[in-house]
């Protein structure tokens, strides 16, 4: 779990340093993205259930992309709140950032309304794919005799 903890952080890091630096790319970094590291490290989840619930952070980004495009006053706010928790409910997405994901274009404001959707989509995909590759990695390393017996007293999660 320590090597996740790390590679996250770099993670998070080089999505701020790429919004910084690409103005166009602005709407890449977004605080929830913490929000998700966190959930994905400390409740582990298989595969399938982060996939779930990175889905479920699109749907509601193009929900919420949508509707402020429509209109960007309280009203559109409320049907955004009301129909990406419902939507929560239904297909218990156990991840409470996904209505913060929803909130993204009330208060970045892109230019175009694929933006923010497509933000969340390409950051959450390089979110999985980090923890896969640390969750592969700390396997490599347990499998090493001198690591092993490092690895032996610390907590492991069923996650990938």
């Amino acid at each position: 779990m320590r090597f996740k903890v790390i590679a996250i952080c770099f993670y998070v890091t080089l999505i701020y340093w790429i919004s910084l630096h690409f103005q166009t790319l602005h709407t890449l970094f977004f605080p929830t993205i913490g929000a998700f590291s966190l959930l994905f490290i400390l409740k582990p989840f298989k595969p399938r259930e982060m996939w779930k619930i990175a889905f479920g952070a699109v749907i509601s980004s193009v929900i919420g992309s949508l509707l402020v495009q429509l209109n960007a006053g309280a009203l559109s706010l409320l049907a955004t709140l009301l129909i990406v928790t419902s939507l929560i409910l239904k297909f218990n997405w156990n991840a409470p950032p996904i209505v913060a994901v929803a909130l993204i274009p009330f208060f970045s404001k892109p230019e175009v309304v694929w933006a923010a959707p497509l933000s969340v989509c390409g950051v959450l995909i390089g979110l999985v794919a980090t923890l896969y590759a640390a969750a592969l990695f700390e396997k490599w390393v347990q499998s090493i005799p001198a690591f092993s017996k490092y690895y032996a007293n610390t907590e492991t999660d069923n996650g990938i």
